[in-house]
C-alpha cells in the first residue's frame, strides 16, 4: 500500500460541516485491492489480539463487535485503516470516533477520512495506521505501545494546557469562536473587533503592572504587609551572608524559593540545618539570582482562585506522596500509585503520574530513606516539596468551607495586587476559621494560576472556573462574532465579493474582504495574491479593526483544508460551471456542487443562502440546506422563478431593465441596470447577474434598498475596483478589454458582451490552462473562433504537466470547429502578444485580452495609454 497524500482539514469541509477536525489520507491499496480481510488468513485473530478494544467499534452494524463482523465478512483495507487510526488515538488519550472511507474514481485508490483532536497526532496516526495494517497483513510483530507513547508525547507538546483548554471549551459551549494564535497557549476568542485574547489564564484585561507585582514576590509581600494582610516573615538573599543574617532573624525551619520562580521550581521547604539551607540556596539560584527565605509555616497548603475580584474556588493541595503498607518499597508504592486510572502522562487525566527527581531524592535523604526503603504501614512519605498537580500532587475542593472573612480577604488581595485572574497560596490549619485566628498566612499571589486542581479535584466538587473568565470577557449582550458573507461559485466570485464589500463599507462598517487578487481591509491591500483559502479568511477574522467580513471562498481551499470560519451569516453561490474538473477527485459538476455546497451548508440556521435559480446544480444544493434560501435570476419568466414567486419566496430578478427584488408578486425596483456602471450600460449580462446576487445578499442582511442603490451606482468597474474584470481602456482609435475569463462559461459571458460591441475588427488574445480537460480547452477555442475576427494565441504560463504545443493544438482544434473564417497567429509571450495587438490595431479595433495574469496585462496596456496621453498620439 502507498500513501499518496495526507492533509488536515480544520474547518467545515466536504465530509462534514459539524466535524471540523479531520485527517484526509489518499491511499493506494495497490495489490491489497484484491484482498479484502476475509481473504487474508488469520487477519481477524491478529487484529483482535493487537487491538482488542476495537470490539467497541460498532461500525455500520450498530452493535459492539460490529467492526469485527465486517472483517469476518470481508472489508477493504482502507476501512480497516480508518478504524485503526481512530482507535490508536483513543488509546493515546485522544478519544475520537468519526470516520469515512470512500473509493475514488481511480480503482484501488481511497480517501480515508477520520477525526482528530490534535492535528500532528492525527497526521502521525495516519502513517502509523498504515504501518500497523501492513504488519497485520504480513503477520509480523509491531510495537504498538511505542506508537501510542509517541502520540502521547505529540499531544502533550501541541495541546492546549488544561487551564487554557477549559476556557476554550467554555467558549465553544457558548458558541464563541476561537483561533489559536501560533503554537503556544495564546488564543483569540471571537472575530474581528469583537475579539478577546488570553494566554494560559492571563487575559487581555489583565493589568501588566499587576503581573509585574505578582511576579516580584518581594514587592507582593511588601504590598500585602502594607495592607494588613498576614504574610510569612523573611527576606531576600543573594549569598550565604544574607542567608545567615536572615536565619538569625527568623530562625528555623525555613523555606527557600526563587524570587522569580513558578510551579514550585527550585523550592526547598522545612529546612532545619545550615548545610541544607546552603544547598537550598544554591538550588534556588539555578532559577533566580535572588532567593526568598521565609519562616516555614506549618499547616496545609491551600490555593484560592479569585476571578474578576470574586472568589470562585478553593482547594487544599497535597504534595505527591505514598502511604506505606509495611511490605512494599517506596519505588513499588510509587509504581502502584501510578496505576491509578485517574493518573496519566502529562495532563491527559485528572492526576499526573509521580516521577522521581532531585526533589524526591532530597526529601527521602532527609528522612534517611531511599527508593528501596520499606515504610511502615500507614506511614505517609512525601515525595515532592510542593503540592503542584503537575508533579503528582492531589487536590481537595474546600470552596464551600471557606469562612466569610477569608473570602473577603482573598477578594481584597486580588484588588490590592490588581489581578483579574488571581491565584492566592495560603498556608493554614484550615480555611474554616479566619486566618488571624488560626495563624495562617499568605505565601504567594500568582498571575496565570492553573485551573486544573479546581476543574477536576481528587476529592470534592469540581468547579467550572472557566465560566467566570468568559463571563468577564463576554458579559451578557457583548457579541463575539462579526457578520460574515461568504461568496463561492465558478465565475463572478471576485466581482460579487468586491461589490458586496463596497455596499458594506458604504453602510458604515470597516470591512475586510478576500479575493483572488489579494486581502483587503477597508480597500487597503494587505496581502497580494490568490487569497481565497482558509488562511486568508482567518487573516481577516484575526484583524482587530474589521467589523464585517466578505470572503471569496474557492474550491481549492475547501478541498485542501476546509473553510476558515465556523459558520457564516450569508452564503452566495454565483453558479456551478465546468471548471477545474478532473482535479482532486472532482470529475463532474455534481462533484463540484458538493464542494461549493460546503459554504452554503455552513450558514447559521437563521441565515441565508443566496442561490442561482437558473443553475440546476444550485437548485440541487438547496434541497439539502437547513438555512433560509433566496434566489436570483436574469429571467423573470423562468418556470422555476415563477414557481418560487407563487410560493412567496424572495427572488432578485432582472426585469424591464431593473435590478428588482420580488417576494411573491410584491416588487422593489432597486436600480435600473443601465445606471449601474458594473454592467457596462446593461450590456454585460453576467455582470448584471453578479449585481443581482450582491443586491439580494445585502438586502437580506438588512441594508436599505436606497443605500444599496447608491452603492450600485458608485461602484465603478476599474483597475482599482475590479482588476481583471471587464477593464476597458479607451485609446483614441481603438479600445482594449482585459478580463480574467479562463473557462467556457467565462468566455460565453465575454462573447455575449462583445455581441453588443460595434467594432471594425475584433482581436482576441487567448491561452489555455494545462490542468483543464481537453474538451474545456477546445471549447474555449471554439467560442473564441466565434467572437473574434483575429486571434493571437499565447502560451507561457500554467502548462501544469502539458507541453506548450499540446495546449496550442487543442485551442486550434476548437477554433477550426467554430465554422467561421478567422485568422490567427501564435506569439508565446503575453507581453509581446499584447504589444503586437496594440501596435497593429487599426481605427475602430476592439482588442480583448483574456488573461490569467491580469496584473501584467493591465500594466502593459496602462503604460501604452499613459504614453498616448502624454504625447497626444500613440
Amino acid at each position: 500500500m502507498k500513501i499518496l497524500k495526507i492533509q488536515a482539514l480544520r474547518g467545515p469541509n466536504i465530509w462534514s460541516v459539524q466535524r471540523k477536525k479531520l485527517i484526509q489520507m489518499r491511499l493506494d491499496l495497490e495489490e491489497m485491492e484484491n484482498f479484502p480481510t476475509n481473504k487474508i488468513d488469520g487477519f481477524r485473530q491478529r487484529i483482535e489480539a493487537l487491538l482488542p478494544s476495537l470490539y467497541d467499534h460498532r461500525c455500520s452494524e450498530g452493535v459492539p463487535g460490529g467492526f469485527f463482523s465486517r472483517i469476518d465478512r470481508g472489508t477493504w483495507m482502507g476501512h480497516v485503516i480508518e478504524h485503526i487510526a481512530l482507535e490508536i488515538q483513543t488509546l493515546a488519550g485522544m478519544e475520537t470516533g468519526f470516520g469515512r472511507t470512500r473509493e475514488t474514481k481511480t480503482p484501488g485508490v481511497y480517501n480515508v477520512v477520520f477525526s482528530y483532536t490534535e492535528e500532528n497526532a492525527g497526521l502521525f496516526a495516519a502513517e502509523s495506521s498504515v504501518a500497523i495494517a501492513e504488519a497485520l497483513i504480513a503477520g509480523t510483530d509491531y510495537d504498538l505501545e511505542a506508537d501510542i507513547q509517541k502520540m502521547r508525547e505529540i499531544r502533550e507538546r501541541d495541546r492546549l494546557g488544561p487551564s487554557t483548554g477549559s476556557i476554550v471549551e467554555e467558549a465553544v459551549a457558548r458558541d464563541i469562536p476561537w483561533i489559536r494564535l501560533g503554537t503556544n497557549s495564546l488564543v483569540q476568542l471571537g472575530y474581528g473587533v469583537n475579539q478577546m485574547r488570553f494566554q494560559a489564564t492571563i487575559t487581555c484585561k489583565t493589568s501588566n503592572i499587576a503581573v509585574d507585582i505578582a511576579c516580584n514576590k518581594e514587592e507582593t509581600k511588601r504590598m500585602l504587609e502594607m495592607n494588613s494582610v498576614p504574610v510569612a516573615s523573611g527576606s531576600i538573599c543573594v549569598d550565604e551572608e544574607d542567608l545567615e543574617n536572615t536565619i538569625k532573624k527568623i530562625g528555623y525551619p525555613i523555606v527557600l524559593k526563587p524570587l522569580d520562580g513558578n510551579h514550585g521550581k527550585g523550592a526547598s521547604i522545612n529546612v532545619t540545618t545550615w548545610e541544607d539551607a546552603v544547598a537550598g540556596l544554591a538550588h534556588a539560584k539555578n532559577y533566580s539570582r535572588r532567593v526568598i527565605v521565609e519562616k516555614f509555616i506549618t499547616g496545609f497548603d491551600f490555593r484560592v482562585l479569585v476571578i474578576d475580584n470574586k472568589l470562585v474556588a478553593a482547594a487544599k493541595r497535597v504534595p505527591a506522596h505514598v502511604v506505606g503498607n509495611g511490605a512494599d518499597t517506596i519505588q513499588q508504592l510509587i509504581d502502584t500509585t501510578n496505576l491509578d486510572p485517574r493518573r496519566g502522562y502529562g495532563h491527559e487525566n485528572v492526576l499526573t503520574e509521580i516521577s522521581v527527581d532531585r526533589d524526591t531524592t532530597d526529601l527521602l535523604t532527609k528522612l534517611g530513606y531511599s527508593l528501596e526503603t520499606v515504610p511502615n504501614a500507614g506511614e505517609i512519605v512525601y515525595l515532592k516539596s510542593t503540592a503542584n498537580l503537575s508533579t503528582g500532587g492531589t487536590s481537595v475542593d474546600v470552596t464551600d468551607m471557606m469562612h466569610p472573612e477569608n473570602i473577603f480577604l482573598a477578594e481584597r488581595i486580588s484588588r490590592i495586587i490588581g489581578l483579574d485572574v488571581c491565584g492566592i497560596d495560603i498556608m493554614a490549619e484550615n480555611l474554616t476559621q479566619p486566618l488571624k485566628e488560626n495563624g495562617g498566612c499568605i505565601l504567594e499571589v500568582n498571575a496565570a494560576p492553573g485551573f486544573r486542581m479546581h476543574l477536576a479535584p481528587s476529592e470534592g466538587l469540581p468547579r467550572n472556573v472557566a465560566a467566570p473568565v468568559i463571563d468577564m470577557l463576554y458579559p451578557p449582550g457583548k457579541p463575539s462574532r462579526i457578520p460574515i458573507i461568504a461568496v463561492t461559485g465558478t465565475n463572478g466570485k471576485t466581482t460579487t465579493t468586491r461589490l458586496l464589500a463596497h455596499i458594506v463599507k458604504n453602510n458604515g462598517y470597516r470591512v475586510g474582504f478576500t479575493t483572488s487578487d489579494g486581502i483587503y481591509v477597508q480597500n487597503h491591500m494587505m496581502e497580494k495574491g490568490d487569497t481565497t483559502g482558509p488562511l486568508s479568511a482567518e487573516y481577516i477574522l484575526k484583524d482587530p479593526t474589521v467589523e464585517f467580513a466578505v470572503l471569496e471562498t474557492a474550491r481549492g481551499g475547501i478541498l485542501r483544508s476546509g473553510l476558515g470560519f465556523s459558520r457564516c451569516d450569508i452564503a452566495v453561490i454565483t453558479n456551478i460551471q465546468e471548471d477545474h474538473l478532473g482535479l482532486s477527485d472532482i470529475h463532474t459538476l455534481d462533484d463540484l456542487a458538493r464542494v461549493k455546497s460546503t459554504v452554503a451548508r455552513s450558514v447559521k440556521k437563521d441565515g441565508w443562502a443566496v442561490l442561482n435559480a437558473e443553475d440546476p446544480y444550485s437548485i440541487k444544493i438547496a434541497s439539502d440546506l437547513t438555512c433560509n434560501v433566496a434566489w436570483f435570476a436574469m429571467d423573470e419568466e423562468n418556470p422555476f422563478v415563477k414557481k418560487l414567486s407563487k410560493e412567496g419566496k424572495i427572488v432578485a430578478v432582472y426585469e424591464n431593465g431593473f435590478i428588482t427584488i420580488k417576494k411573491g408578486e410584491w416588487k422593489i425596483r432597486v436600480e435600473r441596470a443601465t445606471h449601474v456602471p458594473l454592467t457596462l450600460g446593461g450590456k454585460a449580462k453576467f455582470m448584471i447577474a453578479n449585481a443581482l446576487a450582491a443586491t439580494l445578499a445585502s438586502y437580506l442582511y438588512g441594508f436599505k434598498t436606497d443605500d444599496i442603490s447608491l452603492s450600485l451606482q458608485t461602484f465603478i468597474p476599474s483597475v482599482a475596483q475590479t482588476p481583471g474584470r471587464m477593464n476597458i481602456f479607451e485609446f483614441k482609435k481603438f479600445k482594449v478589454l482585459i478580463d480574467f475569463a479562463h473557462n467556457p462559461a467565462g468566455y460565453l459571458g465575454v462573447e455575449d458582451y462583445l455581441s453588443s460591441v460595434d467594432a471594425s475588427k475584433k482581436i482576441g488574445i487567448i491561452s489555455g490552462v494545462g490542468d483543464r480537460r481537453d474538451q474545456d480547452i477546445k471549447e474555449c477555442g471554439a467560442i473564441a473562433g466565434r467572437m473574434f475576427d483575429h486571434i493571437i494565441i499565447r502560451q507561457e504560463k500554467y502548462l501544469r504537466g502539458r507541453t506548450e504545443q499540446e495546449i496550442i493544438d487543442l485551442i486550434l482544434e476548437g477554433i477550426h470547429e467554430s465554422d467561421k473564417s478567422v485568422t490567427y497567429e501564435i506569439i508565446p509571450k503575453e507581453v509581446e502578444a499584447i504589444k503586437h495587438a496594440i501596435n497593429s490595431a487599426e481605427e475602430g479595433t476592439f482588442i480583448t485580452a483574456l488573461s490569467d495574469v491580469v496584473t501584467n496585462a493591465i500594466e502593459i496596456v496602462q503604460e501604452y495609454l499613459d504614453k498616448e496621453n502624454e504625447e497626444g498620439t500613440l
